[in-house]
């Protein structure tokens, strides 16, 4: 498994990730190459072709990756992004025509599909990536305008870890969910 990050991170990454049950090799970047050029300076170190399948790295998931991949492959998509519907962290206020407040409502999961961060990428679509910056404001709405960016839908854990209360909340899954890491 190949990990793009920042040059002078790579043993650090290696040694954090250690033990986890695939062969970790750190790809340090010669300079901050954004989520694209990062994925693509990867891909390219790789010693073996076909589908590249890529994550942040700030995700806590349960996807079914074997079904990601046969649902990407069977579609004959350039790239397919695998999304899920997050839950709200506000509560929801029904309120009338008249700004009159009717009831209120616990948090939910909101009503549209966002990213995940976790791609299955064929060669053809790693070609099309930035050098430098974020294919999600490049190739990926070039891609969608061809109709070749599928979805794959998750509908399981996912949890980011990018502010310190997301962190917590993810730590707080893990502790009650003890087998979920093994």
């Amino acid at each position: 498994m190949l990990v793009s990050c920042a040059a002078g991170q790579g043993t650090l990454f290696e040694r954090e990730l250690a033990g986890l049950g695939a062969e970790i090799e750190a790809v340090e970047e010669p300079e901050r190459l954004g989520r694209g050029g990062g994925i693509k300076f990867a891909a390219a170190a790789r010693n073996e072709g076909g589908d590249v399948l890529a994550m942040n790295g700030d995700e806590l998931v349960a996807v079914d990756f074997g079904a990601l991949l046969r649902q990407h492959r069977s579609s004959g998509a350039v790239a397919t992004v695998t999304v899920a519907r997050p839950r709200s962290q506000f509560g929801m206020v029904d309120v009338d025509d008249d700004d009159v407040v009717r009831g209120f409502h616990e948090a939910g999961q909101v009503p549209y599909w966002v990213n995940c961060g976790i791609y299955v990428l064929t060669d053809k679509a790693i070609a099309r990536f930035p050098q430098r910056g974020d294919h999600e404001t490049t190739t990926f709405p070039a891609l969608a305008a061809e109709g070749s960016l599928h979805a794959f839908r998750h509908e399981g854990v996912w949890l980011t870890v990018n502010t310190p209360k997301e962190l917590r909340v993810a730590a707080e899954y893990v502790a009650e969910h003890p087998d979920w890491l093994a």
